[in-house]
């Protein structure tokens, strides 16, 4: 090993300071023989300039030696130019060279991806390396624990020309395992904290809004309520099926074939559920007013179980035939529907009601997978003004602002009022006949109608 010489003293010794004396006194004595020496020399050529026959032409021939030496030094500097010692400068170099395919980034797509990584050191990294070999920028990610690994969740925006299989063919590669792909929108570029927080605000504002919160929360799954189903079944989450207890002693139960449910996500639901338990059933005081053209308006409000006297009091006053082909079975079994379809939690009901306080109009939106059922009952006296067309176009609505893009209705074959009521949509609509029974369902997202169907809380207007 090299030794490193030993530290000087920070004090110069004697013989130092001798040493740097003596050096002065030298270089003093230098300086004052040189200027001796250029005087002499200045006195000579005075002399000769001044006393000498040749004196001017001896300063002309200087003169023109000393430009003809400046002139040589440019030429010899031009064609000989000067470079300090080392080695010869190269060019700068160039950009990075990119290697693999380049895109153009003007058109690039989202994408949500979720894969399983094993739970170790530079698992993580291998799948971001892989994403940032084929110019595929992360947006965010998420990180779901499991207790053999780990499911990592990305949000990404990829170069368009990158297909489904190639992008899924890049994670495996990279060590990704049960790799979920899935076309994301601009709707998926809020960040997952903001996007929980705003579903619990809505769940605490109305008890209808759980299970679409539920929905939003988890993607494409099915959603079934079980009466009384706590009891046998508590909370737990296994592989595609979570199932969760509800205050009512109900159980939801949550599918999602696709996808595994992970800890997390298990969490995150319970902690909605924990919210709707604590606030109790609520629903929101909203209401609109429908203009008649002759008499007092009309107010079309949200309708929950404290309404079901007056539910009840409409059921009495509407015809065997009104109640059949909104109920499909016996016309005495129509009562006992009314406290599933006034409770906030199943969905969200309308009532219109009269100036003296009676009910005239029940209107239903149920959750039903990625979909929604709508009926509606009408008094025999209210019907054929256009009071029904004002409901379904407020349940559309409705379904619309929860994220709901089509709905249904279930009737008899021979409604032919229901029929013209859900063309009057605008929307497209499929049908589907089983023994008598008719199922119409209304894509709202395509509806000519659309823009209209924006506020559920619009003035309406009646005909007389």
């Amino acid at each position: 090993m090299e030794k490193l010489p030993a530290p000087q003293p920070a004090t110069p010794s004697r013989a130092q300071r001798r040493r740097v004396r003596t050096h002065r006194w030298r270089r003093d004595a230098s300086e004052l023989a040189a200027v001796f020496l250029a005087v002499a020399l200045a006195d000579l050529v005075a002399n000769v300039v001044v006393h000498g026959h040749d004196g001017p032409v001896l300063l002309v021939a200087s003169a023109f030696a000393l430009g003809g030496t400046a002139l040589f030094h440019a030429w010899w500097a031009h064609r000989h130019p000067h470079h300090p010692p080392g080695p010869e400068p190269t060019a700068p170099p160039g950009p990075a060279e990119v290697t693999g395919p380049l895109y153009d980034y003007q058109e690039t797509a989202l994408w949500r991806v979720r894969t399983t990584v094993a739970d170790s050191p530079g698992s993580l990294a291998r799948i971001c390396t892989a994403f940032a070999e084929q110019q595929i920028n992360i947006v965010s990610l998420q990180a779901h624990p499991l207790a053999t690994g780990t499911v990592d969740e990305f949000l990404i925006r990829t170069p368009l020309v990158l297909t489904r299989a190639e992008l899924a063919r890049t994670v495996a590669a990279a060590g990704g395992l049960d790799i979920w792909t899935d076309p994301a929108d601009a709707h998926d570029l809020v960040d997952e904290p903001t996007h929980v927080l705003a579903l619990a605000t809505r769940t605490a504002l109305d008890a209808a809004e759980l299970p679409v919160a539920l929905r939003r929360l988890f993607g494409r799954c099915t959603i079934r309520q079980y009466p009384g189903g706590a009891a046998r079944a508590g909370a737990a989450v296994d592989g595609h099926v979570m199932r969760l207890p509800v205050p009512s002693g109900d159980l939801i139960e949550l599918t999602r074939p696709h996808l595994p449910f992970t800890p997390t996500e298990f969490a995150r639901a319970q902690a909605l559920v924990e919210l709707d338990t604590l606030l109790g059933p609520r629903v929101p005081k909203t209401e609109a007013r429908l203009s008649r053209a002759a008499g007092a308006d009309l107010t079309v409000r949200r309708a929950d179980a404290t309404d079901k006297d007056a539910a009840l009091a409409m059921h009495r006053r509407c015809s065997p035939d009104a109640l059949r082909k909104r109920y499909h079975g016996p016309v005495g079994d129509a009562d006992r529907h009314l406290d599933h379809l006034l409770d906030p939690r199943h969905g969200q009901t309308l009532a219109v009601e009269a100036p003296d306080g009676r009910l005239v109009a029940l209107a239903h939106l149920m959750w039903d997978d990625d979909s929604a059922e709508v009926a509606l009952l009408v008094e025999d006296d209210w019907q054929r003004r256009g009071l029904g067309f004002d409901l379904l176009r407020r349940m559309a609505a409705l379904a619309l602002e929860a994220g709901v893009p089509s709905v249904y209705a279930v009737t008899h074959a021979s409604n032919t009022g229901l029929i013209a009521t859900m063309r009057r949509l605008d929307a497209p609509l499929d049908y589907q006949v089983e023994d008598g029974t008719l199922v119409i369902t209304a894509h709202l997202t395509e509806a000519a109608s659309f823009p209209q169907l924006a506020n559920p809380w619009g003035r309406g207007t009646l005909s007389d």
